[in-house]
């Protein structure tokens, strides 16, 4: 497009024309100034640009980050990125060649987002969302976005999302509640990695994480505060029990002393809630990780012993007791992927008690048809959602309402492989889901997070709601 057909296409001689007398009649000192941001809000905005660039996550391991341009200026959103994937989820494009970052280069995607997406959609207006993902959802023509790559698509549909806030002159939680038709905003309970094990470090735990959830806060604030100071707290115990190496922590900051079953490492957390003053404050919750030890139909609890005695093998009856003992013993509120992904029938009995909420991850996968199925069959009730395991915003809100609308209780998480965007913590304020999972708090990737939140809170001042009892339900 010319110049002068850009300029007859947007009337701009007209509204140079308005533009004037407006700052004629406002008797401003800068007209310069005034006419500028006259004429930025009367010219609608468009993208005119999307560069991506392969950078690397908190893992050391390469991921996507797409610089977005419009007529308003320039918006960033960096992918992130998980230590496995399924076989029902969204297909993160890889390079495959050994001798560059041992085959985990993103160079084919940065290049699917340089050459094909931008290309796609230069011209189209930031705000609409669902139409910027549905044309890369067009263009990529695979059930599993295995053609551009999910991590190029959604670093790019991110991106948007910040520009079409930006366009709207609204944070980016409130752009993201009105794209979700519910403009409900509320900040959602923290869930804080406390101790990591399973395959994320390298103790013999056999569970995945170890974690507090500040019910008893009054406000994100305070549960921030209380997720500091128990996680200092049990620092301090652990290095009087396991000296100062045991302080050495996981991929997402949990603590990962020598210990070598879920007790201990329970007792190890129970003792430092009892140090914070916060014990009728705070409860447990367990990512169990259950797929990661499962062989045929049963669960080896000793999978990361070298000494293996054959004798810690269980089946999914003997797990489904194991909950509940632990359940009756500690304040245990919420257990996550409590059985193998593909061990419904377990999953259904032990949900099915209602002991406490069961979050479902490897279960469902932010698959559609998975999270139908678990609807159907009360296999869960409660969602993880990984927005790099669906691929896009619009599809994240999506599968939101689905779990809503089966009443079910939201989890928005982390990956194990982060980067310092914050998105997803406007993404629980805009959904106004129950819960967000974004690791210890510590190292600059997770506090991202949970600062973004305090922020959010502070800015939405006497409307701001903190979920607390009502965390059950999003």
């Amino acid at each position: 497009m010319s110049v002068q057909e850009y300029l007859d296409k947007h009337a701009l001689s007209r509204k140079i024309e308005d533009a004037v007398n407006a700052a004629v009649r406002a008797k401003t000192p800068d007209p310069v100034l005034f006419i500028s941001n006259h004429m930025k809000k009367s010219v609608p905005s468009m993208i005119t640009k999307v560069k991506a660039r392969q950078i690397l996550d908190s893992r050391g391991i390469p991921t996507v980050e797409v610089d977005l341009y419009t007529n308003k200026g320039m918006f960033r959103a960096s992918a992130p990125s998980g230590a496995s994937s399924g076989m029902y989820e969204a297909i993160e494009l890889r390079d495959g060649d050994k001798g560059t970052y041992l085959g985990n280069g993103v160079s084919r995607a940065v290049r699917n987002v340089n050459e094909k997406i931008s290309e796609a959609l230069i011209g189209m207006d930031p705000t609409l969302q669902s139409q910027i993902d549905q044309a890369m959802i067009d263009l990529d023509r695979t059930e599993k976005k295995g053609e551009l790559g999910a991590n190029a698509i959604l670093a790019v549909s991110m991106a948007a999302c910040k520009a079409g806030a930006a366009e709207k002159e609204v944070p980016l939680y409130k752009h993201i509640a009105v794209l979700s038709g519910d403009t409900n905003l509320s900040l959602p309970i923290p869930a804080f990695t406390l101790l990591s094990g399973g395959k994320y470090a390298g103790n013999f735990l056999p569970v995945k994480q170890i974690m507090i959830l500040p019910i008893g806060a009054r406000q994100f604030e305070e549960a921030l505060q209380m997720g500091s100071e128990t996680y200092h707290h049990l620092k301090a115990v652990i290095s009087k029990k396991y000296g100062t190496d045991g302080c050495s922590v996981g991929e997402d900051g949990g603590f990962a002393p020598s210990i070598t079953s879920i007790r201990e490492g329970l007792d190890l957390v129970k003792e430092a809630i009892g140090r914070t003053g916060y014990s009728e404050k705070l409860k447990i919750a367990i990512d169990v990780d259950a797929t990661e030890f499962c062989i045929g139909t049963k669960y080896d609890l000793d999978f990361k012993s070298p000494n293996k005695s054959g004798q810690n093998f269980k089946s999914g009856e003997d797990m489904i007791n194991i909950y509940k003992e632990l359940c009756a013993d500690y304040p245990i509120v919420s257990i996550e992927d409590p059985f193998d992904k593909e061990d419904w029938e377990h999953a259904k009995h032990f949900s099915n008690l209602g002991i406490c909420q069961v979050v479902g991850d490897d279960l469902l996968m932010s698959n559609t048809k998975r999270i139908e199925r678990a609807v159907q069959e009360s296999a869960c009730n409660a969602l993880l959602l990984k927005v790099n395991q669906i691929g896009t915003v619009t599809e994240a809100i999506e599968i939101v309402k689905l779990a809503k609308d089966a009443h079910w209780g939201v989890v928005i998480s982390q990956r194990s492989g982060e980067t310092e965007d914050a998105f997803i913590a406007d993404l629980c304020v805009g959904l106004a889901v129950s819960q967000i999972k974004a690791g210890a708090p510590c190292r600059g990737e997770r506090l991202a997070k949970y600062n973004q939140l305090l922020r959010i809170e502070e800015d939405l001042g006497d409307q701001a709601v903190y979920v607390g009892d009502d965390w059950r339900l999003s």
